[in-house]
């Protein structure tokens, strides 16, 4: 019989039999996790699959058939007595041989036995050798004839184990099985049974927690299933792989002009404890092999890359010219280079049209699908080394996509296209004629601003590329994180507009510079902005009391409270209120305190219906081909020839498609996504008169805001393109007022009182109907009445007397 021994780490359960010490078995419980657990048991789980039992959901009692069999060829004749048993073992257990049968004798005899002297009956003992003697034969069988080989039969029980299951399991432990219990409930259910842990251990290693609420055998056997299906994506593995940055000594343009001929010398002399550009190097030696086939059946071959990010200057009157000859150096090498300034272009209309793609139900579906378009026709290893590049950052998207699945896997499928898209558009271009060991150039100015964008430069530095981020603007934003990067980091900023190359290099002045360095001394985060120093807003809406709308009109955006930068993104508080009423009857009043809102960035509408739903707009034919899919199609509007706004600032552009999109997003307006309200509103803003589009062009979004003040003193209610127009500014950063001093419901008629953004109302005093809005005339800027002065001049005059 085999002794239970104690491991010493959990490689022991996979070691042959005739290496472990007096041809020990182990048999242990797990109550606990960590990662190296959750390994162990994937591992386990194969091994037990393969040569041995899994039982999931306790060892089931003999049915009525299976004793009927048990009848027909063993009868019902009991006797403790060894020779009985062993007789019996025989007959029924005919494929095991003379060794594995006198161990299993004489631990069924042991067993029975110790039940006899706990005073079980002869009637008791019967039950119990039936039913063990049917657990051997229906669910153990396989696996008896194989005691006593190299591998150990492993057995992998799940749950709270009964006692009789522990005994049985006992006698197979002692017979020659390693067998692991899984607890997800803890050790308290087995210790009633086994209180000194007399038959199994309890593993115990660092750092082990609570078993995660999802983690079973099922989930355990749907990973191995999709890791299959994946090694099965990734096919035969690939040849080339990635040395990135290990050989590097940190100069960033000199690294990457390197010979390749010498960048595994490097790597060879390079010492531990290297320091890179002042900075301790944590850079490893990394083979990037996530194929999972476990094993290797050809020699890699390695390509030495770097993937590095500049990040500022070391000096800008140089800088430029350094730029021009590295990318000469480069073409001297007879190495292809690909240069991108600030952004990687969207995928037009045409290239996704070309990528095969269909509906699909899961991730692993989609991208097997999805890789069947890289169709590079060079280097066979080449086109294995894309594919695998693409599978293994898609799968990583996948990993760190948070929603649910149906929204998780459009947003992946559309990140996907993208990459197809640029792997056509640049690497079969950049790969053009290539050998291996050829490590090409793609140098991409101004950072990453998109996910897309930053997963295609991640991909890139998995392939035979030199990767390299310039980001001379130290105010830039750049999405790219990857253990594989290494950045450079200097103090000095400036603005680069373009990648110079030869006929168009510009070089700043002495003073230009200087001027960019104070630009940096003054406007961060020293609450001084330049001019139109943001490019985009986003809008807080003030909760106020009503006589605090006079005193925050006319403020600057950054003296609001709320006011905030977040990134490159500017938080400014808006103003969006109704007024109901005149404030004590006091018509005179009334207007003049409306007068006193009035400022030279205001827009007055004196009567309902500033925007006439009758007036010619030649946007609403094409407002369904610009919406799609819950989606503007920015590029397409931008370049259709109905398209109006082409003459303002790029940035305004982008501002008003934005502010568009995240008014249909909240569904601001009834009837969105209901009846076509979304359709309307494209039109809509697509076609704003051209003193709106003006404010819009001259706002700078930390300083004074443009404004709307909105009278309606009639019953007439405010047009649907008037609701319309009103929410979508305040959107893009307008204050707006309504005076209705009828208090009838207006405006808030055409808005989803649910949505954050509903209008705010301010009661302040007796309703009156009729009023003539062009009573508003007879005030000047400076008018000023004892009985119409503000209540804050009221309260904070200073006395004339001492």
């Amino acid at each position: 019989m085999f002794k239970h021994r104690k491991i010493t780490g959990l490689e022991d359960f996979f070691i042959f039999l005739s290496l472990r010490d007096e041809k020990s078995i182990f048999f242990y419980r797990i109550n606990g996790w960590n990662k190296k657990v959750e390994e162990f048991i994937k591992r386990y789980y194969k091994a037990a699959m393969q040569k041995g039992v899994v039982i999931e959901g306790g060892i089931k009692n003999p049915d009525k058939e299976n004793l009927a069999y048990y009848d027909t060829v063993m009868g019902r004749d009991f006797m403790l007595d060894i020779d009985f048993i062993s007789h019996s073992l025989t007959k029924w257990l005919p494929r095991i041989n003379a060794a594995q049968k006198s161990n299993i004798c004489q631990l069924l005899y042991g067993t029975l036995e110790k039940l006899r002297l706990e005073g079980k009956n002869e009637g008791m003992l019967k039950n119990a050798y039936i039913k063990f003697m049917c657990w051997l034969y229906y669910r153990f069988e396989m696996i008896l004839n194989r005691l006593g080989e190299e591998e150990p039969p492993k057995i992998l029980y799940e749950g709270d184990i009964s006692r009789y299951e522990l005994m049985f399991l006992s006698i197979l432990s002692g017979a020659g099985c390693d067998i692991v219990l899984l607890q997800y409930g803890g050790d308290g259910s087995y210790l009633k049974i086994d209180p000194n842990s007399c038959i199994s251990e309890n593993l115990l290693i660092p750092d082990m927690e609570k078993f995660p609420e999802n983690f079973n055998l099922k989930s355990i056997r749907e990973s191995i299933s999709e890791a299959l299906n994946r090694n099965r994506m990734y096919g035969s593995p690939v040849m080339y792989l990635n040395c990135t940055n290990a050989w590097i000594s940190g100069k960033g343009l000199e690294d990457i002009k390197t010979a390749l001929n010498l960048r595994k010398k490097l790597l060879d002399e390079a010492q531990p404890g290297n320091r890179l550009n002042g900075q301790e190097s944590n850079l490893q030696f990394r083979i990037n092999d996530n194929t999972g086939t476990g094993t290797k059946t050809k020699p890699y071959k390695l390509f030495y890359n770097c993937f590095i990010r500049i990040n500022g200057v070391e000096d800008k009157s140089v800088y430029a010219n350094e730029l021009y000859g590295f990318l000469n150096d480069i073409k001297s090498q007879n190495r292809n280079a690909a240069v991108i300034d600030n952004m990687v272009p969207l995928p037009s209309n045409e290239e996704i049209a070309l990528i095969k793609r269909h509906n699909y139900t899961d991730i692993d579906q989609m991208l097997l699908d999805l890789q069947s378009n890289i169709e590079y026709t060079g280097d066979p290893e080449l086109k294995k080394l894309i594919k695998k590049a693409f599978l293994d950052i898609m799968f990583e998207e996948a990993q760190n996509e948070k929603a649910d699945e149906r929204v998780k896997i459009n947003r992946l499928t559309n990140k996907a296209v993208c990459l197809l898209c640029w792997i056509k558009r640049y690497l079969y271009g950049l790969f053009k004629n290539y050998r291996f060991p050829d490590v090409e150039c793609f140098i991409h100015t101004g950072g990453c601003k998109s996910g897309a964008e930053a997963a295609f430069i991640r991909m890139l530095a998995r392939l035979p590329v030199d990767v390299l981020i310039l980001k001379p603007d130290l105010n830039s934003v750049c999405e790219v994180k990857d253990r594989l990067l290494y950045d450079i980091n200097f103090e000095q900023s400036m603005e680069l507009k373009a990648f110079p190359k030869g006929g168009s290099l510009a070089m700043g002045t002495a003073a230009y510079h200087a001027e960019r360095e104070l630009d940096t001394l003054l406007y961060q985060d020293s609450g001084i902005y330049r001019e139109g120093q943001y490019k985009k807003a986003s809008v807080i809406k003030l909760r106020t009391m009503y006589e605090e709308i006079a005193i925050l009109w006319d403020e600057e955006l950054k003296f609001r409270p709320n006011f905030s930068i977040n990134s490159d993104t500017v938080n400014i508080p808006v103003i969006f209120a109704k007024v109901s009423g005149v404030k004590d009857g006091n018509i005179q009043g009334y207007w003049a305190d409306i007068h006193r809102l009035i400022t030279s960035d205001t827009i007055v509408i004196r009567h309902a219906r500033y925007i006439d739903p009758n007036d010619r707009n030649p946007l609403k034919a094409h407002a369904a081909e610009f919406y799609k899919n819950g989606k503007l199609q920015k590029l397409k509007i931008k370049k259709h020839p109905a398209y109006k706004y082409g003459f303002l600032d790029e940035a305004v552009q982008d501002h008003i498609l934005d502010k568009l999109q995240e008014l249909i997003d909240k569904r601001i307006i009834k009837g969105t996504f209901e009846n076509g309200m979304e359709y309307a509103a494209v039109a809509l803003v697509l076609n704003l008169p051209m003193e709106i589009l003006r404010m819009l062009q001259k706002f700078d979004f930390t300083k004074k805001n443009p404004k709307i003040i909105y009278i309606n003193t009639a019953e007439t209610i405010i047009s649907l393109e008037d609701a319309i127009l009103t929410a979508f500014l305040s959107l893009a950063g307008f204050d707006i007022i309504f005076f209705i001093p009828t208090g009838y419901r207006n405006i808030e008629n055409h808005f989803n009182t649910l949505n954050d953004l509903f209008i705010e109302e301010h009661r302040i005093g007796t309703f009156l109907y009729d009023l003539d809005v062009s009573e508003l005339n007879n005030f000047s800027q400076n008018t000023k009445t004892a009985d119409n002065k503000p209540w804050y001049e009221k309260i904070f005059k200073k006395s004339r007397k001492r």
